[in-house]
């Protein structure tokens, strides 16, 4: 963990996200408990921010069902020791509810939400957050985009909209999350906006046990992309339908 008093120059951001599936795998009585596994991940991703989506606040029917579920919420016992852990609700179930979530290693000044629900079929949001690295001030944004296309172009046109409203033109912005997107149709409106990834290697994330798409990203503006990766291996298959991203930045 970097010291939070050393002066020395912090030269790489580490970003992840990962679309959690709730903590739980598969259906009906079959269906297995992995929250604790997804923990012990996230600690070796060793990311300085980690995003997350379909993160449980609580359920009282999987409390109930599963011995071992935690008592603490999803975002707060994921995080691993020293850091910060802030979760907003996205949708509201007849058990719970369930939304964004942000780690940070690194001091969060504030966070919003803002609600993107397109229709009433799927309740969607983003997270916003100030993180302080060191002497600067980095914007993260968490999203969990629709199924629908059109939903998608809606929503990123909204999330533009925040970004132009909410964020100083000259301040670093992250925006990650799982973008449902199998075409390039978002890619090329985040682009047009100024926000781009790592686009020199294949970061195929879904589904995880046979990934051909890359549904999650982090794109950025006024950071530098230097890498991107993806875990594989039997336990990362078995956690999630997704695999985790984990990208890389430097400073401008």
């Amino acid at each position: 963990m970097p010291d939070m008093n050393s002066h020395a120059p912090l030269s790489i951001l580490r970003v992840a996200t990962y679309n959690i599936h709730k903590g739980v795998q598969g259906l009906g009585p079959a269906r297995r408990l992995e929250i604790h596994n997804i923990g012990h991940a996230i600690e070796q991703l060793d990311a300085d921010v980690v995003c997350l989506q379909e993160v449980r606040k609580g359920h009282r029917r999987e409390e109930k069902y599963f011995k071992r579920w935690p008592e603490l919420p999803q975002a707060d016992f994921l995080a691993p020791e020293g850091y910060e852990a802030i979760y907003r609700t996205n949708a509201v179930t007849r058990h719970g509810e369930h939304g964004n979530a942000l780690l940070s290693r690194w001091p969060v000044l504030m966070h919003q939400h803002e609600d993107m629900s397109d229709h009433r079929l799927e309740q969607r949001g983003l997270l916003h957050a100030e993180v302080l690295v060191q002497d600067k001030t980095v914007h993260v944004i968490v999203v969990h985009l629709g199924l629908i296309p059109a939903s998608r172009v809606r929503q990123i046109t909204q999330l533009l909209a925040f970004i132009e409203r909410e964020i100083p033109i000259d301040a670093p912005v992250l925006v990650a999350g799982d973008f449902n997107d199998w075409g390039r149709r978002v890619s090329v409106m985040m682009q047009g906006a100024g926000l781009v990834e790592w686009t020199h290697s294949r970061a195929l994330t879904y589904p995880s046990r046979l990934p051909i798409v890359q549904l999650d990203h982090v794109y950025v503006r006024g950071l530098r992309p230097t890498g991107v990766m993806v875990p594989h291996g039997r336990i990362w298959r078995q956690m999630s339908d997704h695999l985790p991203l984990v990208a890389e930045f430097q400073w401008n």
